[in-house]
């Protein structure tokens, strides 16, 4: 039967082409989420500044935060836990430094401070052993001096450095072994343990020696890691271990939406190659074929198409897998020193994803051929009636039910924009459920719609609606495409658009300041006393921004912690937008909070935290007040807040007044409006949502293949009949028509089913986050999807129907159906 196979692949070249363009983009799509996930797995960071100490010591930005009370657990089960990134620099006590100095084949310790210093990064002289640096002229720096990158010796040189700005004289240049991506500025030891903030501390430590080293006893009873390799990179570069797990949650979600359409597109576009094949296989069955044969020959057709498929994918899966991952770099969404990794386990998951489908596509097609009669496979191989089988039943009731859980769950449990979580995936749900009974609903439809296309169409509309009533099976597997594609695209923008808008309107609701000043270098605390006596200021607060991390009560918070917002105790009532329904702002002070109600605390209940950088306090609650579900954040003390962040200080203050503020605008300090603060949190928004639009994008462009691939397909087997009408006195300009007005009834139901399937999935999401069954955003985006679905369903139907009664009808009324 193989070699039938290859006869066959020789003779309907048109048929397995359709089958090949769909398992190829199918398993190419799947191989770059592929390389994109296997990058965020390893996260492969070459050092640069801290490249040349072979062994790294750094505090560890990952804890584990127990789920339940340790004291209570079955001794039997591990404690359940849950991993959390923190979000601030954890640093490391200095004394730390002797004790790896003592230990055997140690050479050199050289202890590293960083902060932020302008444009460039603020060391202590002795870490440019790290990089190494050389000094090209000039001296070591002293007090009030620093060694720059570039620039003159003996010039004066102005630095924002945390909380001011100084002015310094340059004493040496200095040059890195290799290229850094951030320059550095080297201050004096003594004057960099100043100006960082933190005293006594360390960022990381440098340990020269072999990196077999065994450094445990010296690290033994601190949070503190030994780092060598590439691991040395995400101590120096941490926000790419951030950046690779939303790589990782990225590409899994798109993937796996990949790998459902690629297998819904497969299994359809096998299943529609085989029922137009039926009269070549009924008559395969009359001359003694046995079934059992007749699998073998259709799954080694769809075998080999495959191999040769995904053999091709597999070459280009990592070219469109780096472009995806250089989109995401160019648009920061990732950080350029990540380096791009796709190697052979995504080129093999792919092809096993697209062999599958493959397979058992082929093997629901080949079955249904197998069983039917001889004589019943002749008559059907013209007009398909019997459809509705067992294993599409039970497909069918199996989706709906998932879709219908998914809806509920997102209703009853969820709340906030993480409600998209779960409203999302049901799109595919309510797609392939629909899918399967596709052929009934689709007649259906067609019945409603008849009429109004008769009356507007005339003939041309007649003959559409007798063709459509007569091919319902073939007219279904067109309309299906389309409705995929109307679907996945209504839902995941109008999801994208809703959340937009009412994070946008979240944020509104939560600034009242009318004016911020902001500095990179963070703001020290007699900033704010200057705000304060400004003329015209009427309030002020620090504004500090972090995450904290409830570990008692147990259980009250995930692996993402909650957003906590540092604050000014006198200033926080008229600059944010929390009104305590118990208590008062003005009791922030200490170790204190102020909660959401959604958290179920009272005033006086009492939480053990932990903050950013892992420092654990136990806090009293200060006041409960009312807040958007979904958008719940913390309020603090800045003061209580700001040492636990990578800076030390508040990076902003925020503003209630009409005062002129100019003349606190420095160097390094900037004083906007709201608007600021407003256009920040839209631009990182958007970043969000690009990377959505590019994803989904690249799966709504393979569903549009799979329409163009799938209307083509049916439409060149209709040669013979175009032919047969023309010889009984149609014009190719009628045959035309009527072919426009079945492109317009395929768009018409199409368009209708993904819109129903697109419904799954907004109306529970847009009932959780606005109380409305309507989504947020412009009718021209669904309107656009409608003309964009009719457009390719009439390209798809008409310019094949053109090249089809090209020749002459007596020819074409021979050819092979």
């Amino acid at each position: 039967m193989l070699r039938m196979a290859l006869r066959t692949l020789r003779l309907r070249k048109g048929g397995f082409l359709a089958t090949f363009v769909a398992m190829f983009f199918g398993a190419l799509i799947v191989m770059a989420c592929g390389g994109l996930m296997e990058t965020g797995i390893r996260t492969a960071v070459q050092p640069q500044r801290l490249a040349g100490a072979p062994i790294v010591v750094a505090g560890a930005q990952q804890l584990e935060i127990p789920k339940e009370d340790p004291a209570l657990r079955d001794p039997e089960k591990d404690l359940k836990t849950e991993t959390a990134n923190l979000p601030e620099k954890v640093r490391l006590d200095a004394s730390l430094v002797a004790k790896l100095r003592a230990v055997p084949g140690v050479e050199q310790v050289v202890a590293d401070i960083s902060f932020p210093a302008g444009h460039a990064v603020g060391h202590g002289w002795s870490s440019a052993a790290l990089t190494p640096y050389t000094l090209t002229s000039g001296t070591a720096p002293g007090d009030g001096e620093v060694v720059v990158e570039s620039g003159t010796v003996g010039a004066s040189i102005d630095l924002p450095v945390p909380g001011r700005v100084e002015s310094f004289r340059i004493s040496g240049i200095a040059a890195p072994q290799h290229s850094v991506g951030k320059p550095s500025v080297f201050f004096s030891d003594a004057e960099a343990a100043r100006l960082s903030g933190h005293p006594g501390y360390v960022d990381v430590i440098g340990v020269f020696a072999p990196v077999t080293t065994d450094l445990s006893g010296a690290l033994r009873g601190t949070s503190a890691l030994a780092l060598t390799g590439d691991d040395r990179g995400t101590i120096e570069f941490p926000e790419a271990v951030t950046s690779g797990e939303a790589l990782i949650v990225l590409a899994a979600v798109s993937g796996g939406l990949s790998v459902m359409v690629a297998m819904f597109v497969v299994g359809s576009t096998l299943a529609l190659s085989v029922q137009q094949r039926m009269r070549e296989l009924a008559l395969l069955r009359a001359i003694g074929t046995t079934p059992r044969q007749l699998r073998r020959m259709v799954l080694g057709e769809a075998m080999l198409v495959s191999v040769l498929a995904t053999g091709i994918a597999g070459l280009l899966g990592s070219l469109l897998g780096r472009w995806l991952f250089d989109q995401l770099v160019e648009n920061g969404v990732v950080p350029p020193v990540v380096e791009f990794h796709q190697g052979w386990i995504p080129v093999v998951a792919a092809a096993g994803a697209a062999t599958l489908a493959a397979f058992f596509g082929a093997l629901l097609a080949a079955n249904r051929a197998a069983r039917t009669k001889p004589t019943e496979a002749l008559r059907e191989a013209g007009v398909q009636r019997h459809w509705l089988t067992p294993l599409r039943v039970i497909f069918a009731v199996l989706c709906f039910g998932g879709g219908s859980a998914l809806a509920i769950v997102t209703v009853a449990v969820m709340t906030g924009p993480v409600a998209a979580s779960t409203a999302g995936p049901a799109v595919m749900l309510w797609a392939i459920g629909l899918a399967m009974i596709s052929p009934g609903v689709t007649k259906t439809l067609i019945a409603i719609v008849q009429w109004p296309l008769r009356a507007l169409s005339g003939v041309s509309g007649r003959f559409a609606m007798l063709n459509a009533r007569g091919r319902g099976v073939r007219i279904a597997a067109a309309v299906t495409p389309i409705m995929l594609a109307t679907g996945i695209a209504t839902a995941n923008i109008y999801l994208q658009t809703t959340q937009a808008a009412i994070s946008d309107q979240a944020f509104t609701e939560n600034l009242r300041a009318d004016s911020v000043i902001s500095s990179p270098t963070g703001l020290d605390s007699s900033m704010l006393e200057k705000v304060k006596a400004t003329p015209g200021v009427t309030a002020a607060s620090e504004y500090v921004p972090s995450q904290v991390f409830i570990l008692k009560p147990f259980g009250e918070t995930d692996d993402d912690g909650i957003p906590v917002l540092g604050v000014t105790a006198d200033g926080a009532a008229q600059t944010t937008a929390a009104v305590p329904s118990s208590g008062t702002l003005s009791a922030l002070r200490g170790d204190t909070v102020a909660m959401p109600e959604s958290l179920g605390h009272k005033v006086g209940d009492r939480l053990t935290v932990m903050l950013g950088d892992g420092a654990v306090i136990e806090v009293r609650v200060v006041a409960v007040f009312p807040a958007r579900a979904g958008f719940e954040s913390l309020l603090m003390p800045a003061e209580t807040i700001a040492p636990h962040t990578t800076t030390g200080l508040a990076p902003q203050i925020l503003v209630r007044g009409s005062a002129d503020l100019g003349h606190l605008a420095q160097p390094g300090v900037t004083v906007a409006g709201r608007e600021a603060l407003f256009a920040a949190h839209v631009q990182g928004r958007e970043i969000g949502a690009w990377v959505n639009y590019l994803l989904v994008g690249m799966i709504m462009a393979y569903t549009v293949i799979s329409v163009v691939n799938t209307l083509v397909m049916g439409t060149m087997r209709r040669r013979r009949e175009f032919g047969l009408q023309r010889l009984t006195g149609a014009t190719r300009g009628q045959v035309l028509r009527m072919m426009g007005m079945e492109g317009v009834l395929i768009a018409v139901v199409g368009v209708t089913l993904g819109t129903i399937v697109s419904a799954g999935a907004i109306v529970p999401f847009c009932l959780v986050v606005s109380g409305s069954v309507l989504p947020t955003g412009p009718l021209s985006i669904y309107l656009s999807i409608a003309g964009i679905a009719l457009a390719l369903a009439l390209f798809s139907t008409l310019v094949p129907t053109w090249a089809a009664t090209r020749g002459r009808p007596a020819e074409a009324a021979l050819a092979d159906d």
